[in-house]
């Protein structure tokens, strides 16, 4: 099965005139989805708490609301807040303010796919998810770009969800690259599993060769540059986007591509192939969603203290070292 992409002239904004949209939270993606949609001639409020995010927001020109007022004043309403505080504000703010063929919009299927929110069946249920942080989603707009995203149809009770959707990822400059269409399901089991599975092992792999390096006694300057701080990491990710995962490796030397092919195996092995499939396995029958949420209901202690650990890692002082070569590599690439 292959995902229908759909491009500038597959879709219609027309179906967003007159349209009232809220944008519930001017965060990341907030902020590019308020900012986008406003410069595409929608009509765009903001719902957020009396916080530093509403401040930007006035200073960026917006009529910010009152969650609740806003929710209450728009046609299409974009949950654009984090997953966990999400069901709360869903069920203070947003649920009684709900009438037959208003629009809920959300930037991930977690909280649908999870049940954590059971939205009512008279409103349409939709998804935009970009693949991109949000800060990215903003800027290509203004190069005249997009990023990709992902667009699916929880419930559809207008007969014009699907619509709606396209008609979002278009205004937020999605379609000119593509707008994907997919699954809540889908989505939240995928994005999850990405974090999880791939970008967990990343990171852990960054602090353990880092450890046997200088351990061994090798300069932790010189191996954090060989590792990643010279940018080459980031050419060969810009490369993999080009050409593809393996066929990059031409531009590598054949030393290189020798190493690479024959030890990986030996990193990946069976009991790291079975973690992996346990991890997909607990995201899939919603333990995971169910451990962060009740963290988060407990406080998220143990976690808040586990993120300053990594942030007093011996890598830090390292990067820091490297501060003036990371800047300028930056601005090169």
């Amino acid at each position: 099965m292959v995902a229908r992409i759909f491009h500038e002239e597959d879709v219609d904004t027309s179906i967003l005139s007159g349209k009232r949209i809220a944008v519930i939270g001017f965060g990341n993606q907030g902020s590019s989805h308020a900012l986008n949609l406003r410069d595409g001639g929608m009509d765009v409020v903001v719902g957020n708490i009396d916080d530093e995010y509403a401040k930007r927001a006035n200073e960026q020109g917006f009529s910010v609301r009152p969650i609740r007022d806003a929710a209450r004043y728009a046609d299409i309403i974009c949950m654009l807040i984090p997953d966990e505080v999400q069901p709360r504000v869903y069920k203070q703010s947003v649920e009684n303010e709900l009438s037959p063929g208003k629009a809920l919009m959300f930037a991930s299927g977690f909280n649908v796919h999870f049940g954590f929110i059971k939205p009512p069946r008279f409103v349409d249920v939709v998804m935009e998810a970009p693949r991109m942080i949000g800060v990215g989603v903003r800027e290509l707009f203004l190069k005249g770009l997009g990023c990709a995203t992902l667009v699916a149809v929880h419930h559809d009770y207008t007969g014009n969800a699907r619509k709606i959707a396209l008609a979002i990822a278009k205004a937020i400059g999605a379609t000119r690259l593509g707008a994907f269409e997919s699954t809540f399901e889908e989505e939240a089991i995928l994005d999850l599993f990405s974090e999880q599975a791939f970008w967990s092992a990343f990171y852990e792999l960054f602090k353990y060769w880092l450890e046997i390096a200088t351990a061994s006694g090798y300069d932790e300057l010189v191996a954090a540059l060989e590792l990643y701080c010279s940018g080459e990491m980031v050419e060969e990710t810009k490369a993999i986007l080009e050409t593809g995962v393996f066929r990059q490796m031409r531009f590598h030397s054949t030393t290189s591509q020798y190493g690479t092919i024959t030890r990986g195996k030996r990193l990946v092995t069976g009991e790291v192939k079975r973690n992996i499939r346990k991890i997909l396995r607990e995201i899939e029958t919603g333990r995971f969603a169910e451990e962060w949420m009740r963290t988060q209901r407990t406080g998220a202690r143990a976690f808040h203290e586990a993120r300053e650990n990594l942030l007093k890692h011996r890598i830090n002082m390292v990067e820091d070292q490297l501060a003036d070569v990371r800047r300028q590599v930056s601005k090169v690439l």
